[in-house]
């Protein structure tokens, strides 16, 4: 008999779902948000004074934030200190959002900053949203080789500053869809209409996600 540890994790963007699933921990008093291990804040929603930090600030779950080209370094440090004024090691991640065109450019001062200032966080690449656009056809897509780039500068980023790169967040399927494109096999915007099936979203399909997996792991054996 085998069994793995399973952890799930989504944002925290209805108010009212995640606030009936908030419940108090019997063995020690404390409020925990049950709808997930790690809750996190999206980018639209990271406002210091607006209620989704407010609720989260309340919770005991580890939580993260999404932050976009429009973060600064500041914004980013009063975040902190907003969710975790006890700089607690493991409550507070950080996921970068900046797109492959940008994220060597913004994320250098972002991270130096943050570090600087004693803020205890993960840094983990969201190399999804920031890549996405419409392609001819009305289909919401992303591009292979952009996601790899945002993946590429964000540890080169951390490999120059000496920071940990803590993760990635990657929207994928195991489903042979047609959502992103590029990869392995060349995928074109005239591909999309095959078989796209996000209600929401463009994931990297099958073979993608592997291939996304294995270059990865070739850029880790490098650090």
């Amino acid at each position: 008999l085998h069994s793995v540890d399973f952890y799930c994790s989504h944002e925290a963007l209805l108010l009212e779902y995640e606030h009936a699933l908030t419940r108090i921990d019997s063995r020690t008093g404390q409020p925990y948000d049950v709808s997930g291990h790690l809750v996190w804040i999206g980018d639209r929603t990271r406002q210091v004074d607006g209620a989704h930090v407010e609720l989260l600030s309340h919770v005991r779950n580890p939580i993260a934030v999404k932050l976009g080209p429009s973060a600064t370094p500041d914004g980013a440090i009063e975040l902190a200190e907003r969710l975790d004024p006890d700089h607690e090691p493991g409550r507070l991640t950080f996921v970068t959002r900046l797109g492959a065109g940008r994220v060597r450019d913004l994320l250098p001062e972002l991270v130096a900053k943050v570090e600087a200032a004693g803020v205890s966080v993960a840094w983990v690449c969201d190399p999804m949203h920031g890549n996405t656009y419409e392609a001819e056809g009305g289909y919401k897509t992303r591009d292979f080789e952009s996601v790899l780039g945002e993946v590429q500068g964000f540890f080169e980023v951390h490999r120059g500053l000496g920071t940990w790169p803590g993760g990635l967040h990657v929207e994928l399927t195991g489903d042979d869809v047609t959502e992103c494109l590029g990869g392995g096999a060349a995928l074109l915007a005239a591909d999309l209409g095959d078989r796209y099936e996000s209600v929401c979203d463009p994931r990297l399909n099958r073979a993608q996600s592997l291939e996304l997996a294995f270059l990865v792991a070739e850029m880790l054996r490098h650090r």
